[in-house]
């Protein structure tokens, strides 16, 4: 499927609301190690299909759900299940690391 780019106007509809478990992507475009992990989180993405949504949210033009979230740090990968965070990492993971976790969480 792919990853989906969210919004503020976006957010509850696609991933609060969501059926699956989601992961949300915080990240910024200036910010190094989240261009590090975004091809992981691609990956992850079309991997987990059917399974997991991922989402991508931009704390630049959405700053207020960073604020909602407790964003600090970037990346942050947030889980949300049934509209709830379960769980988040913070930093460039690698890829075992990650697919452990949402291996645990769907």
């Amino acid at each position: 499927m792919g990853t989906i780019n969210v919004t503020t106007e976006t957010f509850d509809e696609i991933v609060v609301q969501a059926e699956l478990p989601v992961l949300v992507d915080f990240w910024a475009e200036w910010c190094g190690p989240c261009k590090m992990i975004a091809p992981t989180v691609e990956k992850i993405s079309q991997d987990f299909s059917g399974k997991l949504l991922v989402a991508k949210v931009d704390i630049d033009t959405n700053p207020d759900l960073s604020e909602k979230y407790n964003i600090r740090s970037i990346p942050s990968l947030l889980f949300i299940n049934k509209g709830a965070p379960i769980e988040m990492i913070v930093g460039a993971v690698n890829r075992e690391m990650l697919i452990d976790k949402i291996n645990q969480l769907v």
